[in-house]
């Protein structure tokens, strides 16, 4: 057994350790304090003594780090840095979605004071603004609570009175209500060249003024859709923050945040204020989907609709702001949605079901994966929408997804595509199937195939009993077509030969 100073020196992984060993086996501080107690009393740890171990502020003596080993039926080195398994020091999420994280151990290079002095040279380094780091730290507390903010959508639904598809005039009254004064002006879009380098076109749709006066482009009286989503977002707003505002922008065909200082959001300097503000901007546009889409009516919408992308048209939305939606209203919680510009161009990105990025957001990646259902409505677009059943291997696991996804052109006249998919997994898991042996017969499949196979009718049985009970009609019609190996980055390809050379050649 270690002496009390060498196990101070090789303790940093092991309040994690304790605390992801008690999650994983469903206790809680209280329930491994007692279970301590039985073994030994003298050395069993209090809760609150537990509480400090886990969160690295005290480290057990060796006869208390013995007592819990025994609790767990670990030898007692299990513990210590020099056993550092991936495993046991990744963060437990639970059921959770969003993308694993990591354990922010040794403990005292996380604190806080580290931290504010190390995030801003890391983003200036790196070439991320800080509006993009504030955007990052939100979709990761967007993608840890599934979407699930029921704060936001109380306060929409006392606004619009759980009333879906309200019209523009209607919204229009009740922007008026709370003391908004309402002017429309003209304002044609521009060529832009965002962070990415993407070329785009940039149309300013609606800014505000402080205190109330809020300008609407008169392109929005052809976009309805789109003046309904501006009208909420800056209801959403003033029902949140009151008066508290600044002059804000909306746009579209750049990433759409709100904007003080003309300069506030440029360059890799970490604002307070801009991540206040750009987590303002979340809370209202989530405000403004459910406004418009209320969480009840909308649920029942979609199951009358069998989860069709064209329900947007009956409940008077965009594609986008239904889609979105989506990932939020249904009962099944592992869900991800994307919103691409263009290859190395993502605007809106959703991941409760923890599945990568195709290709990065924030910077151009060199090796992109062209098989991704984005990538290929990207460069072969069709007036329908259309499902897939993609196969990805993620953290040696192989994982079956099925997405629909559709283009779109929106009101500056940028070509865009919209993704929603789910993961299969643990929906096959739940009617009592084997997704490991079906998901990885897939991939051998697949890759004895060049990359895509059939599915063979014992799978799309086991698929269409999941698609039966989800309600869902564009898993139906993924079964019926190829199912498509993905990854992660072209450098991990499965295929055989690789395509990655050619996924390099034709995206680097």
């Amino acid at each position: 057994m270690p002496g009390p100073k060498s196990l101070i020196r090789q303790s940093h992984f092991l309040g994690t350790k304790i605390r992801n060993l008690r999650k994983n086996n469903h206790l809680t501080m209280e329930d491994l304090s007692a279970r301590c107690v039985r073994i030994d009393p003298q050395y069993a740890p209090s809760v609150s003594y537990l509480s400090m171990i886990e969160r690295g502020k005290r480290v057990p003596s060796p006869e208390m780090l013995g007592v819990v080993a025994q609790v767990f039926q670990k030898e007692l080195a299990w513990f210590l840095d020099d056993e550092p398994e991936l495993q046991a020091i990744t963060p437990n999420k639970g059921n959770r979605g969003g993308v694993n994280g990591m354990a922010l151990e040794p403990s005292f290079l996380f604190s806080n004071d580290i931290l504010q002095i190390a995030i801003p040279e890391m983003l200036s380094q790196t070439g991320i603004t800080g509006r993009q780091f504030a955007h990052l730290l939100i979709r990761a507390h967007q993608e840890n609570h599934q979407n699930h903010f029921p704060d936001l959508e109380r306060a929409a639904e006392e606004i619009g009175k759980k009333q879906l598809n309200l019209s523009a005039q209607e919204l229009i009254e009740i922007a008026k209500r709370l003391g908004l004064t309402i002017r429309w002006i003209d304002r044609p879009a521009n060529d832009i060249k965002d962070e990415l380098g993407t070329q785009a076109k940039q149309l300013v749709t609606s800014f505000m003024e402080a205190p109330n006066t809020l300008y609407l482009n008169t392109m929005l009286k052809e976009c309805p859709t789109r003046l309904k989503y501006d009208l909420s977002v800056y209801i959403g707003h003033r029902v949140l923050h009151g008066s508290e505002t600044v002059n804000n922008i909306l746009s579209i065909g750049h990433h759409q945040h709100w904007q003080g200082q003309p300069d506030s959001h440029t360059g890799s300097e970490l604002n307070s204020q801009d991540i206040l503000q750009a987590w303002r901007d979340f809370e209202s546009s989530f405000f403004a989907g459910a406004l418009l889409c209320p969480k009840v009516p909308f649920r029942q919408l979609l199951d009358r609709c069998g989860y069709e992308i064209d329900v947007h048209k009956r409940a008077g939305v965009s594609p986008s702001v239904a889609m979105r939606r989506m990932t939020v209203v249904s009962p099944y919680p592992h869900w991800h949605y994307f919103d691409a510009y263009g290859p190395g161009k993502l605007k809106a990105v959703y991941r409760g079901n923890g599945i990568p990025l195709p290709w990065g957001n924030m910077r151009k990646v060199n090796d992109p994966c062209q098989h991704w259902a984005v990538f290929r409505r990207l460069s072969e677009p069709s007036g329908r929408s259309s499902a897939q059943i993609s196969i990805l291997n993620l953290g040696q696991e192989s994982r079956i997804y099925c997405c629909e996804s559709v283009n779109v052109t929106d009101p500056a006249g940028n070509n865009r595509v919209l993704c929603a998919g789910i993961d299969l997994n643990p929906a096959i898991t739940a009617q009592g199937g084997d997704a490991s042996i079906i998901s990885d017969e897939l991939t051998q499949l697949c890759v004895q195939n060049g990359g895509e196979s059939q599915i063979p009718t014992h799978i799309k049985h086991s698929l269409k009993t999941v698609a039966k009970i989800l309600n869902i009609n564009w898993i139906e019609r993924g079964i019926e077509g190829q199912a498509r190996l993905i990854c992660s980055r072209g450098a991990v390809c499965p295929r055989e030969p690789s395509c990655y050379q050619g996924c390099k050649e034709l995206y680097s």
